[in-house]
C-alpha cells in the first residue's frame, strides 16, 4: 500500500538508495561524467540536474518524439548532452547561456559526448536569444533550469511557440525551498506556476526542488 502522506515520500531516498538507483536505472558513461563533473572542475556553480532528473529528462525527450528543443541555461552541458542524446536522426537542440565562460565548457563536454554536431550554444542574456528562436517555432519541447526571475515569461514565450501536445518542463520550481516567501522573486515564480497552471495541462512533481511538467 502506498503512503498516506504523499509528501513523505522524499525521507525513503537514503544516499544508499539513490546510489543504487542511479547505478540501475541512470548510469553515466565516460562522457555524461565528464559534464557532469565538470562545474567542480571549473569552479561553476553546482546547480545542475541530479542524475535521475537527467535521465528523467531524456526520457521525456524520447516519449514526446521530440525533434526541435529549446533549453534555456546550459551551464556545463550535462542536461543538454542528455537531451541531445535523446533526439533522433535530424533533431536539434538549442541551448541558451548566458555566461561565456559557461558555454565554453558546455561546447567541450557536446563535442566529447558525441553531440555538437546537433546542438547549438546560444550566448546571450535568454529572453534575446527566445526573441531570435522565435521563427524556428514550433518546437516539440522547452526545458527551464536558469534565471528563476524569468520562469514566468520563459513560460510565455514557451505557450506561444510550442506545438500542441508539445512539452514544458522546469527545474527548481520550488525555487530552492523559498516559493511561499514573501518577496518579489517569489511571487514571479508563484505567477510561473498559476500561468502554467491555467495554460498547459500540467503538474508540480515533487522532486528536492520541484520539476513541472505542462503539455501544451
Amino acid at each position: 500500500m502506498a503512503d498516506q502522506d504523499s509528501r513523505s515520500g522524499a525521507r525513503y531516498a537514503t544516499p544508499e538508495i539513490l546510489g543504487f538507483v542511479e547505478r540501475v536505472h541512470a548510469a553515466h558513461d565516460a562522457g555524461l561524467q565528464r559534464a557532469f563533473d565538470a562545474p567542480a572542475r571549473e569552479a561553476m556553480p553546482a546547480i545542475q540536474l541530479a542524475v535521475s532528473e537527467g535521465k528523467l529528462l531524456s526520457l521525456l525527450i524520447r516519449l514526446v518524439a521530440a525533434r526541435k528543443v529549446v533549453e534555456v541555461g546550459t551551464l556545463a552541458g550535462y542536461s543538454a548532452l542528455r537531451i541531445a542524446r535523446a533526439l533522433p536522426p535530424g533533431g536539434k537542440l538549442w541551448t541558451l547561456e548566458l555566461e561565456r565562460s559557461h558555454a565554453r565548457v558546455a561546447e567541450e563536454n557536446l563535442a566529447v559526448g558525441g553531440v555538437a554536431d546537433r546542438v547549438q550554444v546560444l550566448v546571450g542574456p535568454a529572453r534575446d536569444s527566445l526573441s531570435g528562436l522565435a521563427r524556428e517555432a514550433p518546437f516539440d519541447v522547452v526545458f527551464l533550469d536558469a534565471d528563476k526571475g524569468g520562469y514566468a515569461d520563459y513560460a510565455r514565450w514557451a505557450h506561444a511557440n510550442l506545438r500542441p501536445g508539445g512539452l514544458l518542463i522546469a527545474d527548481n520550481s520550488y525555487f530552492f525551498g523559498q516559493l511561499m516567501a514573501e518577496k518579489a522573486d517569489a511571487a514571479r515564480m508563484r505567477d510561473f506556476h498559476e500561468f502554467v497552471g491555467r495554460s498547459f495541462d500540467s503538474v508540480c512533481v515533487p522532486t528536492p526542488d520541484g520539476l513541472v511538467l505542462g503539455i501544451r
